[in-house]
């Protein structure tokens, strides 16, 4: 058990059957009574950011999570196969386990999963990802990136709006975070 009181930015705690990760926490010291801890949590699962206030003494359970390099090798079906990059074990997981960051996966993308005891809790995708372009519109002489912009669908499926430009076959740098266009890659 830990005390709210030694509790600090990044550590994970289990909290009404979830694990959440700590990420502001303040300590509030009142004129009369008790000191506080207040404390802003990230639904480690879910994603979701909720802020709670607990007693100083109060004690907590903690999570500990263990971070494991993966990498994805192939779809079948619902089920998204994965390797461990240490242990070379294979495991596969489901799309709810996956979340958004499904329409961005490609063989061969470096993941990292966010395990608590054997299970997994998260998998955590990197910032940007190459993707190529399967089907767009044509592009045209004279468009320029800072005109409109197009649909554009990707070889995993997932369809982005980019600049005019864009044309079938061009690979691009696609933000996983939002889904966004950065740029065309070299």
């Amino acid at each position: 058990m830990i005390d709210a009181g030694q509790l600090r930015k990044g550590i994970a705690i289990e909290l009404e059957g979830k694990i959440y990760q700590v990420v502001e926490y303040s300590h509030i010291k009142m004129g009369r009574g008790s000191a506080q801890v207040k404390l802003r949590l990230k639904d480690v699962r879910g994603g979701g950011v909720i802020e709670r206030a607990f007693q100083a003494t109060e004690r907590f359970t903690p999570a500990f999570l263990e971070h494991r390099p993966v990498q994805f090798l192939y779809a079948d079906g619902d089920a998204y196969h994965m390797m461990d990059n240490e242990s070379f074990e294979q495991f596969e997981l489901n799309a709810e386990q996956i979340g958004d960051g499904v329409k961005y996966l490609k063989e061969g993308l470096d993941l990292e999963v966010l395990m608590h005891s054997v299970n997994v809790v998260s998998v955590e995708f990197p910032i940007s990802v190459e993707l190529e372009v399967v089907e767009t519109e044509p592009g045209f002489k004279g468009n320029t990136a800072t005109g409109g912009t197009k649909p554009a669908t990707l070889q995993t499926g997932a369809t982005v709006q980019v600049p005019l430009f864009i044309s079938v076959g061009d690979v691009l740098r696609i933000d996983t975070r939002n889904g966004s266009y950065i740029e065309k890659a070299s």
